[in-house]
């Protein structure tokens, strides 16, 4: 998955499967083995390879799930839902009927045709306790029998109805406007059903689905550990077979290789690849950045003092000093990111009025006789140069207007709970699909088991339940904007900034499309090699 590099690269490594072969000196790589003409290369934004090919569970690699599997729906360049499994559908006059009809003879890597069977047993398994997934929640309450499947009290969720061998019906239980992009997420793929059922969780290690590559082999090290995968064309596509053959996916690749033309693809890891006539692509990923205060906490459950924090903060001077040449980071004010669907909301930056921070302070009884107490900031583990040079510009910053800060790191959000002192924490959200409740519900909806910040608020509870089964689009983007004024009134976080992904790609490199969600959703499928 294209995301944050935290790990040290290791001096040297030699993938088994692939043919990386040691050339004496520990620092020396060659990549060989495969005609390059047919295989794909790429390096992933980690610096460490997570083995998670289960598309439901939270670790799984996203851009490795969309070349092994598919939804019933994808979404095009313009984020509109399109025909992917399903053929086609259609819905009930009330709304809550969502029936699908499947696309016929499509086939299984493993030479078995895909069925309405395979798609309920698909989405049951997201709502199975034994599958632990955190995306269950997206259906708990939505679809009829799922929380009572789920509870053990069922033994089926029968709101997923199989109708005949190509057709499968899901009824909610309340109208749901945002049925098609979930269906379209990347914990949604179908899977086989009999060969999940007969391997368990041995399936995951040759993992069959229905999309454009298959499982080939894992990439090993030469102590044999799993530092990668590689992926061979299915050539009995639905959708037509790749042009290419092979892909190899792997966080080890050095820059070198890219510079000698041995990989196709790389993240902007040094700012030569920015002044070059390489292909640079800024990806498309919904990935907004907040500073969360504690509510619960005293002096952070007075809006007037997190009002104060937020006018203290000149968010383009961090961004100046946590620059990276891989990301590109934008400062942002708003909760809701404007990029969304139907969210046109002007997104001014200019929050940075420290003036105003000295007066709130003062209207909330805090002066230089009485100073707020130090805050403490929350940053994950592992210490990075990232960390250390955020921590330090918001200490300067909020030092100049009368507020100290110290720092904590934290491995998990755990701690941050048990925490009984007054603190910040700098939380990125990448959305799991592009509706706004995907940011409102696990941030600050108030019965959220990840809403770190502890706000708690009836009001927009009750707006985001009500925006969440509302069937009309237009009413139901008024109700998420009426949200927006409340968080910003009561500013229980900051919005500090969207972050996306640069990677680079060879001039050879024809046909890419960067995805709305970004480039973990990138489909190789559609590349071709033109050397």
């Amino acid at each position: 998955m294209f995301k944050k590099r935290n790990a040290t690269l290791p001096l040297f490594f030699v993938c088994i499967t692939v043919g990386f072969l040691l050339a004496g000196a520990t620092d020396d790589v060659v990549v060989n083995g495969l005609n390059s003409d047919n295989v794909f290369r790429l390096r992933a934004f980690s610096g460490t390879f997570r083995n998670q090919l289960d598309p439901v569970q939270p670790d799984a690699v996203i851009f490795l799930s969309e070349q092994m599997f598919d939804g019933l729906v994808s979404l095009d360049n313009s984020m509109n839902p399109k025909a992917a499994l399903a053929e086609y559908w259609d819905k009930s006059h009330n709304g809550r009927v969502y029936r699908f009809y499947l696309r016929k003879k499509v086939m299984f890597h493993h030479d078995a045709e895909m069925t309405a069977e395979d798609v309920k047993f698909s989405l049951e398994r997201i709502l199975n306790p034994e599958a632990q997934s955190p995306f269950a929640h997206f259906f708990l309450d939505k679809v009829v029998g799922a929380r009572e499947f789920y509870t053990g009290r069922a033994r089926e969720v029968f709101g997923f109805k199989v109708v005949d061998r190509y057709t499968i019906e899901i009824h909610w239980t309340k109208p749901y406007s945002m049925v098609l992009y979930l269906m379209s997420m990347h914990f949604c793929k179908i899977l086989p059903r009999e060969r999940v059922l007969d391997q368990r969780k041995g399936f995951f290690q040759k993992p069959s689905g229905t999309g454009p590559f298959r499982f080939d082999s894992w990439l090993r090290d030469n102590r044999l550990n799993i530092v990668g995968v590689r992926l061979q064309r299915f050539r009995d596509y639905f959708g037509g077979a790749s042009a290419l053959e092979f892909v190899e996916f792997c966080p080890h690749y050095r820059l070198d290789h890219f510079l000698d033309g041995e990989i196709e693809a790389i993240p902007v890891i040094s700012e030569k690849l920015l002044k070059s006539d390489y292909q640079v692509f800024e990806d498309g990923s919904i990935y907004p950045f907040y500073l969360g205060m504690s509510c619960h906490i005293a002096p952070l459950n007075d809006t007037l003092v997190r009002r104060a924090i937020a006018r203290g903060i000149n968010k383009s001077q961090i961004l100046r000093i946590i620059y990276e040449a891989q990301y590109h980071r934008q400062p942002s004010s708003s909760f809701i990111p404007p990029r969304l669907p139907g969210f046109f909301l002007t997104d001014d930056s200019s929050t940075f009025y420290p003036g105003q921070t000295v007066d709130l302070l003062k209207a909330a009884g805090f002066s230089e006789e009485n100073p707020l107490p130090a805050l403490t900031l929350f940053l994950e583990l592992p210490r990075s140069e990232f960390n250390y040079k955020f921590y330090q510009e918001l200490r300067r910053q909020l030092h100049e207007v009368g507020i100290e800060l110290k720092v904590e790191y934290y491995r998990d959000r755990e701690e941050i709970k048990e925490f009984d002192e007054p603190y910040l924490v700098l939380n990125g959200h990448l959305l799991n699909f592009p509706g706004p409740e995907d940011i409102i519900r696990p941030m600050f909806y108030s019965h959220s088991l990840t809403n770190l910040c502890f706000y708690q608020n009836a009001q927009l509870d009750r707006i985001l339940l009500e925006a969440e089964t509302e069937a009309s689009w237009s009413r139901r983007i008024k109700l998420f904007r009426k949200i927006e004024e409340i968080l910003k009134s009561e500013m229980p976080a900051i919005p500090l900034y969207s972050q996306q992904n640069r990677v680079a790609m060879q001039p050879y490199v024809k046909g890419l499309q960067v995805p709305p969600l970004g480039l973990n959703y990138l489909k190789i499928k559609n590349l071709r090699l033109q050397k």
